[in-house]
């Protein structure tokens, strides 16, 4: 599981003449930091890698560099709110382009389907795929959804200290959110319930990979997360790493520091109290301390043994799941691509059945992401493409070319082939890594298609 520290405490901001060191240069470390400078608190991020934004990494290629890890923006108002706070609009420092196709579906029996932020333009693609009754399913469903992540947006995803018990309480107060919460049910069993095409139940069960889970062991509630895709999907000009760039950028304005290349190894303490960060080049003196990086750190004792008591064992039992990522340029030959691809495998429960047990699916679903396609922009001869593969969290003697042929192979048998095939340098797996984040190098822990 995750930790992207992205609230911050206005007791902690009011200490102005206190040191502050933010460990990780992800994009929850970078909007913490940019938060503290702007309230004149002294703050220095320190973060293992060469730039920052943790999984908003890329990785060159002859086409450019490429997005590997999250390749467009949801949820923006998140961002417009972060901008807001620090006196900045996100529109005057980044281009987005609002993408009206979310994605475009593929099945080994080589029926397609395109769903749109639209409903009404979805609904109508349904019909025309699968009839009547899966597009009025389709509807029913979307409102549902909409109604469960309205509900929800604010007592628990946008809330600073979210809880069992404030859950309960806002639902004892909202009792017609039971049934649609569907309490007893898994997304998987909810949503064979909901539609009668089993291809809309897998294609909606994906949606549990976005935050690292399976349809089959994931809460009803989570199908909201459909919602949030829904609510828009922005393009951003440069690539999603110019937004940890800008966001950087505005951090260095305001006073703060970064040490990039630099590894925290300790979180020191003198009678109870953060006295620094020990990292690989020294002594760094500070008060206060945000981690924003993965909690199996600080309870394993990669901070230092006093840190262990931070986290609990359910802040990062189960783990969830992980991908092999390839980023390259190439010319693709095959089905017209849009933006964002799904080509589904033939069986869904197979395929988490081998995540869950430790193993590499035999017939995995495959995120394409081709970079130069938008609704709008026509692609060059040599694109740039990001290609996705759910695996375990920690992967059974996995080799290379098992993760070649999970991606390439399985993507030629559905008509998609690439000329030329990347080489080895185009993959980051998770093997070998213990650390979920940052990992603008390693892996993409807990993500999935869309980041």
């Amino acid at each position: 599981m995750e930790s992207e520290s992205t609230i911050v405490d206005m007791n902690l901001a009011s200490r102005s003449q206190e040191k502050i060191v933010v460990i990780g240069a992800g994009i929850g470390g970078l909007a913490a930091a940019l938060r503290l400078v702007h309230r004149g608190c002294d703050v220095t991020v320190i973060d293992s890698h060469a730039a920052p934004g943790g999984k908003m990494r890329v990785l060159d290629t002859p086409a450019g560099p490429v997005d590997a890890g999250p390749t467009v923006l949801t949820m923006r108002k998140v961002f417009d709110a972060l901008f807001a706070d620090v006196g900045e609009t996100l529109d005057n420092h980044l281009k987005l382009q609002l993408e009206p196709l979310l994605a475009r579906h593929f099945w080994p029996d080589g029926s397609m389907l395109d769903l749109y932020a639209d409903s009404a333009q979805s609904a109508q693609a349904i019909t025309e795929w699968a009839g009547a009754q899966a597009a009025a399913e389709y509807r029913k469903f979307t409102r549902n959804a909409a109604r469960l992540y309205d509900a929800f947006e604010s007592p628990m995803m946008l809330s600073p200290s979210p809880s069992q018990g404030a859950l309960t309480a806002h639902v004892m107060r909202n009792p017609g959110l039971i049934p649609l919460m569907a309490p007893q049910k898994t997304m998987a069993s909810a949503l064979a319930s909901q539609f009668s095409d089993p291809r809309l139940a897998q294609l909606f069960g994906r949606y549990a990979t976005y935050v690292g889970g399976s349809p089959y062991e994931s809460p009803a509630i989570m199908t909201l997360i459909s919602h949030a895709e829904a609510k828009g999907v922005w393009l951003v000009e440069g690539g999603m790493h110019r937004l940890a760039q800008v966001l950087a950028q505005l951090i260095a304005a305001r006073g703060g520091q970064f040490l990039f290349n630099t590894h925290a190894k300790d979180i020191t303490r003198t009678d109870g109290n953060i006295t620094g960060v020990t990292t690989d080049t020294g002594h760094l003196p500070c008060g206060t301390v945000v981690f924003n990086g993965d909690p199996r750190a600080l309870a394993t004792g990669m901070m230092g043994d006093s840190q262990r008591a931070a986290v609990t064992p359910t802040h990062i039992e189960p783990r969830s799941l992980s991908a092999q990522v390839w980023a390259f340029a190439s010319t693709p030959k095959g089905p017209d691509l849009a933006h964002h691809n799904v080509f589904f495998g033939t069986d869904s429960r197979s395929e988490f059945d081998a995540l869950a047990q430790g193993r590499a699916p035999i017939d995995p679903t495959v995120y394409v992401c081709a970079q130069d396609r938008t609704s709008h922009t026509a692609p060059p001869a040599l694109e740039r493409f990001e290609t996705i593969v759910n695996a375990p969290p920690v992967p059974k003697n996995e080799r290379l070319d098992q993760c070649r042929q999970l991606t390439f192979q399985t993507l030629a048998q559905r008509g998609l082939t690439f000329s030329p095939e990347p080489d080895n340098s185009a993959l980051t797996t998770p093997q070998g890594f213990d650390m979920m984040f940052p990992a603008s190098q390693g892996s993409l822990y807990g993500r999935s298609p869309h980041g």
